[in-house]
């Protein structure tokens, strides 16, 4: 592939993206109903201007990161903080709202990647100069122990993109065990040069590397499942204290060159972070907006019960910035656990659902919009696809109508894990579900536990409500990760939650990944969502925005299309050093 394909990639992707974007606020309604989210207009987007450099960002959050080691980082927003604090990776996306965010620009690396041998090889050169935070040189190797890393059941949960692309052993377990992949899966012939040997060609793996499994990571420093602990920094921040679930400090790394990094500005001297918070604390502390608070930003989402009084206040709605997210939310059935291994009961669940209730839970129309396709509307051309026709409310009649035909007509048991925050939505969807029969055990568990009961295939029960959002915006990054029944594991199941193993889906996730022609690529994951949609092993609940406060005191804040919504921590500072 030429660079001149890889061009027009680029072009094909940011166009899409840019009509996903004019569709966030046209769902109904008119344009002032659409800016009722608080959606932030000032200037091109950005609160607070141009920071200046100095003083202490505070981040408010009720929540430990669930994972910094890059070779495991794969949740929003926390993908976000690693990428765009403590470490690079070869390629990353520019610091910037809308369609500007999506392009993609070196990091480590010199270029986007030069491709060979008809797309199926990617080779990337190193900047000169790239430094650890203890000053040691980073080298092409590095880069290579961490993508091996991602092979290792004892690092489960990060991006499968590695081991889905790369040509390596089918056996092969990563390097804990001392085990090196050879370079005919990737070579690395001098200090600054890495070169990845594919299964098959991948136009968009200059996008593929902005994703931390691509950060460098010094074999010297390896501490497997405490890495995340401590990763060591590249980037322009080192971990001064981390006290899980409670604190983190970051001070500057000195090593860090900001002339080989365009990117990430780096404006304070240090970010701490406190997760002690508890329920509307974050949002309380944000609203009143008083001492170290003005420089503070909350990490996690306005909570509902607060959302009327920042959008009755003139001076704190300004501080709130709400983007669509470009996810899902979804209904994950464990398709392997009884009733949910029967399509029929699947589908009745499609109909079952009161999406509105649930929508109304998570904020009402101002902060959601119901989901009717898992392919969000950044990756259906703007457009949302309303599938079957359901109305938001649902349809029982026609849900307890399948259920009987599936041998349930008078309904069963099941249980429902979601985390703490999310119990009011579990209860929309348990009162729903109760009109057509279905009983609804809600199990609510710390945010950080969720994936370890729905990851797991001994622990995970029947319904659980989770999400996906893609790594850029392309459905390859979306239905494969979630419905490709080859990514399924026992234990750490990251992706596909459903287990739903389908040979046709997988026929057809196929097929479409060999595809050379974006456009046409485009469209037949269209079909492919439509065509597993009517197999119904989740139920698409929500489109959600992502409402964030900030205090009076915050310059450089944006939603970025690619964190999910969530602000660009590569640029985010003061106005006033404090």
């Amino acid at each position: 592939m030429t660079r001149r394909t890889h061009a027009a990639l680029a072009a094909a992707i940011a166009a899409a993206l840019t009509l996903g974007l004019g569709a966030c606020t046209s769902t109904g309604g008119s344009k002032d109903d659409a800016n009722q989210g608080g959606v932030t207009t000032e200037g091109n987007g950005i609160i607070g201007g141009t920071p200046v450099k100095g003083g202490t960002l505070n981040i408010l959050s009720n929540v430990d990161f669930d994972q910094l080691d890059p070779t495991r980082n794969w949740t929003m927003p926390v993908m976000d903080f690693g990428v765009r604090t403590l470490y690079r990776t070869l390629t990353t996306f520019k610091a910037a709202p809308g369609a500007e965010g999506l392009k993609i620009e070196p990091d480590l690396a010199t270029d986007l990647g030069q491709s060979s041998d008809g797309g199926k090889t990617w080779t990337f050169k190193l900047k000169d100069g790239l430094k650890y935070e203890d000053g040691t040189p980073i080298v092409a190797d590095d880069i290579k122990y961490n993508v091996e890393r991602s092979y290792s059941p004892e690092l489960p949960g990060g991006p499968d993109y590695a081991r889905t692309y790369l040509v390596a052993p089918a056996d092969y377990k990563g390097p804990l065990g001392g085990q090196r992949l050879g370079k005919e899966s990737i070579e690395t012939p001098d200090e600054k040069t890495i070169v990845f040997h594919l299964q098959r060609p991948v136009a968009e793996f200059g996008y593929t590397v902005t994703l931390p499994t691509f950060s460098p990571v010094p074999k010297a420093k390896e501490a497997g499942a405490n890495y995340s602990n401590h990763p060591v920094s590249s980037g322009p921040y080192k971990i001064e204290s981390y006290d899980r679930g409670k604190r983190m400090v970051l001070v500057r790394n000195t090593n860090w060159d900001p002339k080989s990094d365009t990117v990430r500005k780096a404006y304070p001297d240090k970010i701490v972070v406190d997760q002690t918070l508890k329920g509307t604390g974050v949002a309380e502390r944000l609203i009143t907006d008083q001492g170290d608070d003005q420089s503070a930003i909350s990490y996690v989402d306005l909570v509902p019960s607060k959302i009327s009084e920042v959008l009755t206040n003139p001076e704190v709605k300004k501080r709130l910035i709400s983007e669509n997210a470009g996810c899902t939310t979804k209904l994950d059935m464990n398709n392997t656990k009884a009733p949910f291994d029967n399509a029929k009961v699947r589908l009745a669940m499609q109909y079952a659902v009161d999406k509105e209730a649930f929508a109304a839970a998570q904020g009402g129309p101002a902060f959601t919009d119901v989901a009717t396709t898992y392919l969000p509307p950044v990756l259906t051309q703007g457009a949302p696809v309303d599938h079957f026709l359901i109305k938001p409310g649902g349809d029982p009649t026609k849900a307890k109508a399948l259920l009987a035909e599936a041998g349930f007509a008078n309904g069963f048991a099941t249980e429902l894990v979601t985390s703490t925050g999310g119990k009011q939505q579990a209860e929309a969807i348990q009162a729903a579900l109760k009109k057509v029969g279905v009983e609804i055990t809600i199990t609510t568990v710390d945010p950080t536990a969720v994936s370890s009961i729905t990851g797991d295939k001994a622990k995970q029960p029947g319904l659980s409500i989770g999400g996906w959002c893609p790594d850029y915006p392309s459905a390859a990054t979306f239905l494969p990760m979630i419905f490709d029944g080859r990514t399924i594991k026992d234990k750490g199941n990251q992706g596909n939650v459903t287990r739903f193993n389908d040979p046709e889906t997988i026929a057809d996730l196929d097929r479409i990944a060999a595809m050379s022609d974006v456009q046409q690529a485009n469209k037949a994951w269209l079909e492919l969502d439509a065509k597993i949609m009517d197999k119904s092993p989740a139920v698409p609940l929500a489109w959600a925005k992502k409402p964030l406060l900030v205090g009076s005191n915050i310059a450089g804040a944006f939603a970025h299309p690619v964190w999910a919504g969530q602000l660009d921590f590569a640029v985010i500072g003061l106005k006033t050093a404090k």
